[in-house]
């Protein structure tokens, strides 16, 4: 009989509890707006944090209600960008954000100033001397972005990180683990010019420590007529809300560091060369109609007399008596 009874006493406690648990969660229930549910659907779901949040929800919440840009999932691209500014009724960007290296000091323009044997990481390779190579505002090379990279975007090769721009999402990732700060998430594009540099010593310096690199001649600023590049702090840094895209500033580079590096062909374009216009052709006269005998005009009568002739035999002469 006690078992009994404490099978029923059971019962009913967890009767009464759940039914406690029910009254709460039905008035003491928080409301969310379906829409925060309805965006992180339109996510990738990797959890990256290149957006700048914790995850996925977060950036979620954050776009529903703190009325966050809606196209910083760089995994989604820019069709999850549409989706979720459908949800939200706004626009979205349709520009892909990809990953640009600005730097390309590899082993053959940039050399080592010291064998380093610490530890295989730039961070702290960065932290001895401004790191191993020459130039201390290059890549370092040993690979911290391609350790972040969860979509196997970016590797060393020569001694400097490349991008995949195929697999590249512009998560940011890369970017924010780069200690010396080379790594820039371009969001202007496949037309716009990228300055392939980060030194920031004068001319003779820079050259020194790598042949490809920017030395602060100016040409570009000078060229560029939209005072869309400039040099600051010893780089040519491009202004990408005021350029055009025309490539100027890559033509007249005499370094050859300005380039297109998510376009397939990175070079400048060509210049183009105006030549002198041709001369027009005469125009071709239009042939004569010819008039029936009978219709033609009479003839101008033949002139009365034809003027008198010279005379050619001299008179003869008189005879002195």
């Amino acid at each position: 009989m006690s078992i009994v009874s404490a099978v029923i006493l059971c019962t009913v406690v967890g009767a009464i509890g759940a039914i406690v648990l029910v009254a709460a969660a039905k008035f003491m229930a928080v409301e969310e707006d379906p829409r925060i549910e309805e965006v992180a659907g339109c996510l990738a779901g990797a959890n990256c944090g290149g957006c700048g949040y914790a995850g996925c929800a977060d950036y979620a919440k954050a776009v529903v209600m703190d009325g966050v840009p809606c196209d910083k999932c760089a995994p989604g691209g820019p069709k999850a960008a549409a989706a979720i500014a459908k949800i939200m009724g706004g626009e979205a960007s349709a520009v892909e954000k990809k990953a640009v290296v600005q730097c390309q000091g590899s082993t053959e323009h940039c050399k080592p100033a010291y064998d380093y044997k610490g530890i295989q990481t730039c961070a702290a390779a960065a932290a001895l001397y401004g790191g191993p190579k020459t130039c201390s505002f290059a890549c370092v090379g040993l690979g911290d972005c391609t350790k972040v990279c969860k979509f196997d975007a970016i590797h060393i090769v020569d001694g400097v990180a490349k991008v995949d721009k195929d697999k590249c999402t512009g998560c940011g990732a890369c970017a924010n683990i780069c200690p010396k700060k080379v790594i820039m998430i371009d969001a202007a594009g496949p037309r716009k010019p990228v300055v392939m540099c980060s030194n920031q010593d004068k001319g003779p310096v820079a050259m020194k420590a790598c042949t490809t690199s920017c030395i602060a001649c100016g040409m570009c600023e000078r060229t560029c007529k939209f005072d869309a590049i400039h040099v600051v702090d010893g780089v040519a840094r491009v202004d990408y809300d005021k350029c055009k895209g025309c490539g100027m500033c890559a033509q007249k580079c005499p370094k050859k560091i300005i380039l297109f590096p998510l376009k397939d062909d990175p070079n400048p374009p060509k210049p183009v060369v105006k030549q002198a216009p041709k001369p027009a052709a005469p125009a071709a006269q239009a042939p004569k109609a010819e008039v029936p005998a009978s219709q033609a005009p009479a003839a101008k009568p033949a002139q009365a007399a034809a003027q008198p002739e010279a005379k050619a035999e001299a008179k003869p002469e008189t005879k002195a008596e």
